[in-house]
């Protein structure tokens, strides 16, 4: 499938036609309406922290099809109701298919909750300090082709590396700019594609 192969004609970025699950409406709807539009609800912030974690070693598609599961599981991304998660909570995701049944990564999210609000006690606004990695804007790339895509940045290795430092799990660089992208701190739609910002988005 080709980024324009779309029944509704729009050419969309390539990697909808060569990721495991590109022909899946989800991942199309995924792209068309979240990733690479800015972002500065904590809640949706920390789930896509967690979920990015999530998928690694894992396809994308494998984590939207289970991002309800994860909603239910970890209370909406209530991130104080995750933070008091306890031993119990866990055996029990261990037994939930709506998730990956993965006990690092289950006990990573109840980490990353903790560090989190750690983080809020120390900067006051976790939201602006993340966002303080790209400067407070988003950066809008240009790129032709997905071989011109990084899969890290200067500025995803320095996020990780203050993220590994504030006691957060499963934010490697590249996991961190995943992030980035998924979230709008940084655009990577290629330029023919109908929702880079040089194309005319819908109304």
């Amino acid at each position: 499938m080709s980024a324009a192969d779309w029944q509704d004609g729009r050419a969309r970025c390539a990697w909808l036609g060569t990721w495991a699950g590109a022909a899946d409406p989800l991942y199309r709807d995924y792209h068309d309406q979240e990733w690479g539009i800015p972002c500065r609800d904590e809640r949706h912030l920390f789930e896509m922290l967690c979920l990015e974690g999530a998928q690694a070693g894992l396809a994308w598609i494998t984590i939207l099809k289970k991002r309800e599961g994860y909603r239910h599981a970890f209370h909406g991304f209530d991130i104080a109701r995750i933070a008091a998660m306890t031993e119990a909570d866990i055996e029990a995701l261990m037994q939930d298919a709506r998730i990956v049944r993965n006990r690092a990564k289950i006990t990573a999210t109840i980490g990353n909750a903790r560090a989190w609000l750690a983080l809020r006690e120390r900067e006051g606004d976790v939201v602006a300090w993340l966002w303080r990695f790209v400067g407070d804007q988003p950066r809008v790339n240009h790129w032709s082709g997905m071989s011109e895509i990084p899969a890290r940045t200067p500025e995803s290795d320095a996020l990780s590396k203050a993220l590994l430092k504030a006691g957060f799990k499963f934010v490697g660089s590249t996991i961190c700019y995943a992030f980035m992208q998924a979230t709008g701190m940084v655009n990577d739609h290629t330029t023919t594609c109908f929702c880079h910002p040089d194309q005319a988005r819908p109304g």
